[in-house]
């Protein structure tokens, strides 16, 4: 079955990625609004899914960010019920960490499902 995301999901949903984004890169939302040149207040509320970002402001955010539009937006939309949420929730786990701990991470993922199979 599929489900499909009303805006404000959506909102929450890229408003979170944008967040795990920054946050990864180590940028505070005032810095991330500055090289967007967007108001630090607005990048909150995007983040919060609490506005509904013009597609300019988050070509503008994802530039920033240095994140392609589509990368922003994958696995976001319509999708099957179940299948994608775990699968998503570890994306986004790992899109909030920082480079060395995403690898380290994936070392740890690699190893518990290398050990399942022996």
């Amino acid at each position: 079955m599929m489900v499909v995301y009303t805006m404000s999901e959506i909102a929450k949903r890229i408003g979170n990625r944008i967040r795990n984004y920054r946050t990864a890169r180590g940028l505070s939302q005032e810095r991330l609004a500055e090289l967007a040149g967007c108001h630090p207040t607005y990048v909150g509320q995007i983040e919060r899914g609490e506005k509904n970002a013009t597609l300019e402001s988050v070509e503008r955010i994802a530039s920033a960010l240095g994140v392609s539009l589509s990368g922003l937006f994958e696995g976001i939309g319509a999708r099957d019920e179940e299948s994608d949420d775990v699968a998503l929730e570890c994306y986004e786990l790992l899109l909030s960490k920082p480079r060395p701990e995403q690898e380290r991470l994936r070392a740890i993922l690699f190893s518990i499902d290398e050990y399942k199979t022996l």
